[in-house]
């Protein structure tokens, strides 16, 4: 391993170099989690940050015990990457721009079908969230068009599927209002408590849990085919993993629960890191090892500054117009004055700090680096 691994205590690794900044208040928080019964191991990502009470970018690995309130209320939250079948060269951003007019509504009629069916697929029963299926949500929810800018493993990118002329787009979402619910009527009956496994209360949160991990997954598949119906495009799903969740997992031979908040997994192939929108996002490949991060990566860049603080830093530099665009020329769509920006790249880490902790721990190869093109947030009302 790398200098990008730190021990800092028994129990509690973090994956990133001492050159990388990261803030005080996510290391308390990081320890602080781990002397909770049932820890096992807690292993920090190079993109950690302070979370309400838990810190996010993490993975925690329990035994005989659960703790919902380490997945938190965006249950199945992550990444789904698809390839269009639009070619780069024939791309007109600004007409792409105004085909998004009406990617934010509930879904009509028109595809009541495909989501029953999809529905059934997937044993998804419940019917309350319904009409959020298929919208992004708020925060640093987004849908991004982007384009493969350097491919550094070609064959594992054909493996794959990719083709470097072609426009791509990045989904990031989660369960909406029900993961919301489930983690609300949890903390109601259980305040912040973990879960014995042997218990009823275990087996009916797991039930959710996994039901809301598919209703996730599908409402990224939504997402994706929305946006591309949009653009009169097609496209096919590559990839989709998720980083909020928690699963039975081995870790060095033992087994155990693992727990994942904002951290994606490396035990399922290729995943992507997203930078901010105003920075690269890169595929990369999990190598083998990977007891020390708890079989988990960084999901992001993370988050340098609080949400609520970001205007009172940038608006005597940048007006609002001045954010509808980026250092890449790549264009913006985000009509909430305040989402526009708490989501500004100055908001976020350097990915490449993120990408280069993982790779010098021995953890990931990068498979391709991609430049975004179009950041789909919200069509929002300007405050």
């Amino acid at each position: 391993m790398g200098k990008s691994v730190q021990k800092l205590t028994d129990n509690v690794s973090l994956i990133a170099s001492k050159e990388s900044w990261i803030e005080g208040l996510a290391i308390q928080q990081l320890i602080k989690t781990s002397e909770l019964p049932g820890m096992h191991a807690v292993a920090g990502m190079p993109d950690l940050h302070p979370g309400r009470g838990y810190p996010i970018g993490a993975a925690f690995f329990t035994e005989g015990r659960i703790y919902p309130a380490l997945v938190g209320n965006d249950i199945g939250c992550g990444m789904s990457l698809w390839q269009t079948n639009t070619k780069l060269a024939k791309l007109n951003v600004d007409k792409l721009a105004k085909r998004l007019s009406d990617v934010e509504q509930p879904l009509d009629e028109s595809w009541h079908t495909l989501i029953s069916e999809r529905k059934h697929e997937l044993a998804i029963t419940q019917t309350g969230f319904d009409s959020a299926l298929g919208t992004i949500g708020g925060g640093n929810h987004f849908a991004e068009f982007q384009a493969i800018e350097e491919v550094f493993d070609q064959q594992a990118l054909l493996a794959l599927g990719l083709q470097p002329k072609q426009l791509q787009l990045l989904v990031h979402s989660g369960s909406r209002g029900l993961g919301q619910a489930i983690l609300v009527k949890h903390i109601a009956e259980h305040n912040h408590d973990g879960l014995e496994v042997v218990s009823d209360a275990f087996t009916d949160y797991m039930a959710k849990h996994d039901e809301a991990l598919r209703w996730a997954q599908l409402n990224r598949e939504l997402i994706a085919r929305r946006f591309l119906q949009a653009i009169r495009a097609g496209g096919e799903e590559v990839l989709d993993v998720n980083h909020n969740l928690v699963s039975q997992s081995q870790i060095a031979g033992q087994a155990g629960w693992l727990h994942r908040k904002g951290a994606t997994s490396s035990d399922q192939g290729a995943v992507m890191i997203p930078g901010s929108r105003g920075d690269y996002s890169y595929l990369v490949k999990p190598t083998a090892e990977q007891n020390v991060n708890l079989r988990s990566l960084a999901h992001g860049a993370g988050r340098k500054w609080k949400r609520g603080e970001c205007q009172g830093r940038l608006s005597h530099k940048f007006k609002k117009e001045d954010l509808y665009r980026t250092a890449f020329g790549s264009r913006v769509i985000c009509n909430d004055k305040t989402l526009l920006y708490d989501e500004a790249p100055q908001a976020y880490k350097d990915c490449q700090t993120v990408i280069d902790d993982l790779v010098d721990a021995g953890l990931v190869t990068v498979i391709a680096k991609l430049k975004p093109v179009l950041t789909f947030k919200t069509q929002g009302t300007c405050g």
